[in-house]
């Protein structure tokens, strides 16, 4: 029974992406109802935002509601069906929803981006999940729905890893809200909603955080490159890592009399996991061993990188592990990790009295900085490993080093800035110009300097005017040709005075004009 426990745990977290809360504290987006008053909210509705699709920031939208009556788990939509009920045309079928739209589905039957892919196909600019399970922290929903079952907290509308071509964005609104809108759509009443996103305040300095695992294979070349930006970014940008690990508790690794259920994919008589990295239980790497790294960045981070932002020493240390430690051989060799603190000039003292006054990984205790760590990741709403966040906002797309200097220069007020993104965003020699703090080549996908443009242009000028004289050269010496050539036909010629001349006399008397007279 202990082994399946095992077995399970490690199938769940080695699934496609990381499931946690959507963000509470740093509200991004709004749900309020227009249309009709009586379901207006001064405050709006609680709600989560998807992971996935492309949110307008900044901007809002604002549109009749229709209730597809259905889990929209089918590909093929009917967008005849649902509420508030249409007209028919002349084929005696309700018409469809008239776009633009934003479109309401019942959750169940299927993923989150499923539904909103097929919502996006029918044509709807945006999409509200309709929660179909009562919170069970919510009583009075619980009580007025009479359900047996109900959540003990909330859903995650988490990407299953095929969203990537989802375009329009999409809320979960719950059950208690949901329910109320439903009734005026199967009443034929109209409902308009506003789906509306927040703008992340930008200003002088710019927060950005890698949320990642010391097992993760995936963000290595980042950070093993990203200490040169990390450094000419400076005070105007501040980094933070983050360790995501895993609640044993909550996935069950701890038994009711305090014993480790799960093995050697948890510390702390289970309390804190980690997935095992080569999926071989009895040899190579643990999750142990995978959280116990995790704790010792941790660490590093607090006593030499907190202060500043940057953490050269927490970048060494990452860099020297990477190349040194990370391989089963060596990953969980304390050695090895005293090698990296030597070569990252960290005391080696410091960072294991550290993690022993965190409360430490062996006894059944909590740990301190693990438990803040995993607070961190119900706040932030991380999805899929690795992730990096700049101001808040889930980059998207590759995890490399030119993607996140980007969103880090774009995060600015403008004006504030520094100067290492004016010169060495877009600049072809990317590594040159963080180095150098210039950019030699030009800048921009295939554009070039200033200099170098009239450069070009002036060379060009003086090859064009170099071809057009040679072609009047030419042009003059062809025509030459043709008059001599004309000259011979009509040689020799006789004169006005009967005499036979020669060519030179031709000549001496005016050429061409003798021909005409």
């Amino acid at each position: 029974m202990t082994l399946i426990k095992c077995i399970s745990l490690t199938a769940l977290l080695s699934g496609a992406g990381t499931a946690v809360a959507d963000s509470t504290d740093n509200v991004s987006s709004r749900l309020q109802v227009h249309v009709p008053q009586s379901l207006f909210r001064p405050e709006g509705y609680d709600h989560r935002e998807a992971l996935f699709g492309v949110p307008p920031y900044g901007g809002a939208i604002a549109q009749s509601v229709y209730y597809a009556d259905s889990d929209l788990c089918d590909p093929t939509v009917d967008t005849r069906k649902g509420y508030p009920i249409r007209s028919k045309d002349s084929t005696g079928k309700m018409e469809p929803w008239p776009s633009p739209l934003i479109l309401m589905v019942d959750r169940g039957g299927c993923s989150f981006v499923q539904k909103v892919r097929n919502a996006q196909k029918a044509g709807a600019a945006g999409a509200i999940i309709a929660d179909n399970t009562c919170l069970c922290s919510d009583k009075d929903c619980v009580s007025a729905n009479g359900q047996a079952v109900c959540q003990p907290a909330e859903p995650i509308m988490a990407d299953d890893g095929s969203g990537g071509d989802i375009s329009i964005p999409s809320f979960l609104m719950f059950k208690v809200d949901a329910d109320q809108v439903k009734a005026e759509l199967k009443a034929n009443q109209m409902v308009q909603i506003e789906m509306q996103w927040a703008l992340p305040s930008p200003d002088d300095r710019v927060e950005y955080d890698l949320w990642t695992t010391p097992s993760d294979p995936v963000s290595k070349d980042f950070q093993k490159n990203f200490k040169a930006v990390a450094q000419a970014l400076g005070s105007h940008a501040y980094f933070t890592p983050h360790m995501y690990v895993y609640d044993g508790i909550k996935s069950n690794c701890q038994g009711f009399d305090g014993e480790n259920m799960c093995f050697n994919l948890c510390t702390n008589n289970g309390r804190y996991c980690a997935t095992d990295p080569d999926n071989d239980l009895d040899h190579g790497i643990s999750g142990a061993d995978v959280v116990k790294e995790s704790l010792r960045r941790i660490c590093i981070w607090k006593h030499y990188g907190e202060t500043d932002g940057v953490g050269s020493e927490w970048w060494d240390y990452v860099a020297q592990f990477l190349e040194r430690c990370d391989n089963p051989d060596f990953f969980a060799n304390d050695d090895c990790a005293n090698d990296c603190y030597k070569h990252a000039k960290i005391k080696a003292d410091v960072i294991e009295r550290c993690m022993k006054d965190s409360g430490g990984l062996e006894k059944d205790t909590p740990n301190t900085f693990l438990d803040l760590e995993m607070q961190a990741q119900v706040s932030r709403g991380v999805v899929i490993l690795p992730t990096a966040f700049v101001n808040t906002i889930a980059l998207r797309g590759g995890l490399t080093t030119a993607t996140v200097f980007t969103g880090i220069c774009n995060g600015y007020l403008d004006g504030t800035e520094p100067k290492i993104c004016t010169e060495c965003q877009g600049c072809p020699d990317f590594d040159g110009c963080i180095s150098s703090g210039k950019c030699h080549g030009g800048k921009g996908g295939g554009g070039v300097s200033k200099n170098a443009f009239m450069g070009s242009i002036l060379l060009l000028s003086c090859v064009f005017g170099a071809v057009a004289f040679w072609h009047y050269r030419k042009t003059r010496e062809e025509m030459r040709e043709q008059v001599r050539g004309i000259l011979a036909e009509y040689m020799p010629l006789e004169g006005d005075d009967g005499h036979v001349g020669s060519p030179m006399d031709f000549a001496r008397r005016g050429g061409t004009e003798g021909l005409m007279s």
